[in-house]
């Protein structure tokens, strides 16, 4: 009588646990993560700096204006209004690109599909990933806000629940635009430049300002596709934060999906 030997296939949350200790540890380990962070960390005195080389200072009075605008808004006036801590999301696309993009070019997506075929797994591991790193950018931003805040000498008289939700909603969304950079990576893979552009370009948000330029402002439109993310500002709430937790999940499910069936329709080499 012969023995017959079986092997149980790990399931879901093993295989993502194994994947999400591989990327968290190339991302604790790589030099990017922590230029990244410093990145954040910097561009709120580059702001302040800059808004008051130009004389416009008082468009900064408040400390916390270069953390979210006042009130949720969907179409850009000038760019003080804009450069908020949503700049986090155009730099944490540029790394999104970076660290996926090692990936195809140092064989290892190669060497992962061969001995791990469920690509939904690197699709959602990488999401969840450089999520957390957007989210830490967020946070050496908030950082970097209130250093650059104490040495310009500006006002720190804020409605503090609001603000904890505001800065709560742009964490939360940072699921969702990492879920979208990773899905771009995904369709531009082989072609290393034209990913990191195409992630600055939706980064910055001009398609969905264009269209409301062109077509009126449409609030509910505006907030699934961009403005979830400035929906989140300084008059934010509790429904604030559970607005962009319902678009972050929304658009992290559509683009996994979305690149999940991608990587098994094409050659991922």
């Amino acid at each position: 009588m012969t023995r017959e030997l079986k092997f149980d296939s790990p399931s879901f949350v093993q295989r993502l646990k194994g994947m999400l200790g591989v990327d968290f540890y190339r991302l604790f380990h790589t030099p990017l993560f922590y230029i990244f962070l410093a990145i954040a960390a910097v561009i709120p005195a580059m702001i302040l700096g800059t808004m008051g080389a130009e004389g416009a200072e008082q468009l900064y009075t408040n400390t916390w204006h270069i953390i979210a605008a006042p009130t949720p808004l969907y179409v850009v006036n000038g760019i003080a209004e804009y450069a908020n801590m949503n700049m986090v999301f155009i730099f944490g696309g540029i790394m999104v690109s970076v660290f996926i993009g090692h990936d195809y070019k140092s064989g290892y997506v190669k060497q992962l599909f061969t001995t791990h075929a469920k690509k939904q797994d690197y699709m959602i591991s990488k999401s969840l990933t450089c999520a957390f790193a957007m989210a830490c950018m967020c946070i050496t931003y908030l950082l970097g806000a209130v250093g650059a805040g104490l040495f310009a000498g500006t006002s720190f008289e804020i409605n503090v629940g609001s603000l904890i939700c505001a800065v709560l909603g742009k964490m939360i969304m940072s699921l969702g635009w990492a879920s979208l950079y990773t899905f771009l990576n995904v369709i531009f893979r082989k072609f290393f430049g034209i990913s990191i552009a195409s992630s600055f370009f939706f980064g910055t948000g001009i398609l969905i300002i264009g269209a409301a330029a062109i077509l009126g402002n449409n609030s509910l439109l505006n907030i699934f596709l961009y403005g979830s993310s400035v929906y989140a500002c300084l008059s934010a709430n509790i429904v604030t934060v559970l607005v962009c937790l319902v678009c972050s999940v929304a658009w992290a499910v559509i683009y996994n999906v979305l690149g999940t069936k991608l990587l098994y329709a094409s050659d991922v080499y």
